[in-house]
């Protein structure tokens, strides 16, 4: 199967939201790239709790570092879409590509200001005022629903 749609984990540390990302790309037929090091251990026991079966499905790879996610995104041509608060541009009024790649940071503390210059836009999930964030594996499927709805890819 060709994924025209992936998304990024940047270094992970919530096995639950990990493995609930997972289980929602194997379901959509989107791939996932884990930008290591993770948080936790990829056999923990919340990834597979919240992937269910879903786990062996998933069309995972795993990057040893920022750098090595790097070299195989630019050796792939792909577009690097960050989804991040510090955006101003809506993920509902940005028009997807085949072949994008969703980039998200660590639940704790985002991605740092050298991923920020390496992507090729940002988006943001527009919020009510007030209110810092959502959950990781929230706003992946919010933006990752936008982009299989654009790209009509189910």
């Amino acid at each position: 199967m060709k994924y025209d749609l992936r998304i990024a984990l940047f270094q992970p540390d919530i096995p639950g939201n990990t493995g609930t990302i997972l289980r929602m790309a194997a379901c959509l037929g989107i791939a996932v790239d884990v930008i290591e090091p993770a948080g936790f251990d990829m056999s923990d026991r919340a990834l597979k709790r919240a992937g269910m079966d879903y786990l062996e499905q998933a069309a995972l790879t795993r990057h040893q570092s920022w750098r090595r996610f790097l070299e195989w995104r630019h050796s792939q041509d792909r577009r690097l879409i960050l989804a991040t608060t510090k955006a101003e541009q809506s993920y509902r009024r940005f028009a997807f590509l085949p072949g994008d790649v969703l980039l998200f940071g660590r639940e704790s503390s985002g991605v740092p200001d050298q991923v920020h210059k390496e992507a090729d836009e940002r988006l943001v999930v527009p919020m009510v005022e007030g209110r810092r964030s959502l959950n990781l594996a929230v706003s992946a499927a919010l933006i990752a629903g936008e982009a299989i709805r654009q790209l009509e890819l189910i």
